[in-house]
């Protein structure tokens, strides 16, 4: 689903380079759940951005699904990112202004999809049916990403990538939303690659891979 070969990234800041990816190798098979650690810096959400078509590498290639998409126009890759990539932010990331159900709607739109009850079913597979027409300040932080799971998972994307899910919530509300990230992982059958801190988060992935100055330098099942 997921192979990255010899992935580089550097950013030019003014007349200074600086190199964030330094030749990345890393495969993730269909279905599987993967969580990416590493100290600040080290290269986790750069990878991220990679792998859900939000930025290209400076070298190297990436398969995602079978089709290489390194080298792709932002245009093809906006087209990818709204077909096969969900993505759930630590800040939830919602708009304000708009009910739950519309924001979850946001996540059909981008994939040219117009079908509400489909965002309706969204909202009740992550317990949040009575909440619909609620807006983000009227959830709480919980509710909240529930609402950006229901966004994520809207398109039925192959991959769904989640960067720091439960970093901003209590840890009553962390462990519902790792329990149903979990589950979704488990019934539908997604690939789902987290950046997580958190040890006890990654422990309940199937693999745990670990960066630093921009390398991976470990990799273990659970």
């Amino acid at each position: 689903m997921i192979k990255l070969q010899q992935i580089t990234k550097t950013y030019t800041l003014g007349k200074r380079e600086l190199q964030v990816l330094k030749g990345i190798d890393l495969s993730v098979e269909q279905g599987e759940l993967v969580a990416i650690m590493g100290p600040s810096g080290s290269g986790k959400t750069t990878l991220l951005n990679i792998i859900g078509c939000l930025d290209r590498p400076t070298s190297g290639s990436y398969h995602l699904d079978g089709k290489e998409v390194s080298s792709l126009s932002s245009a093809e890759l906006a087209a990818i990112r709204a077909k096969k990539v969900g993505f759930v932010f630590q800040t939830f990331n919602l708009l304000p202004r708009l009910s739950a159900l519309a924001n979850v709607e946001l996540g059909l739109k981008y994939a040219g999809i117009d079908d509400r009850d489909l965002a309706v079913e969204a909202l009740r597979r992550v317990g949040l049916a009575d909440r619909a027409n609620h807006r983000p300040t009227e959830l709480s932080g919980g509710e909240q990403q529930r609402v950006a799971i229901a966004r994520a998972l809207v398109k039925r994307p192959p991959v769904i990538l989640a960067d720091e899910p439960t970093g901003n919530l209590d840890s009553k509300s962390g462990e519902e939303i790792l329990s149903l990230l979990t589950e979704l992982h488990q019934e539908q059958g997604i690939t789902l690659v987290m950046i997580t801190h958190d040890p006890d988060v990654a422990r309940r992935c199937q693999r745990i891979i670990r960066l630093k100055d921009g390398l991976v330098v470990s990799e273990e099942r659970t």
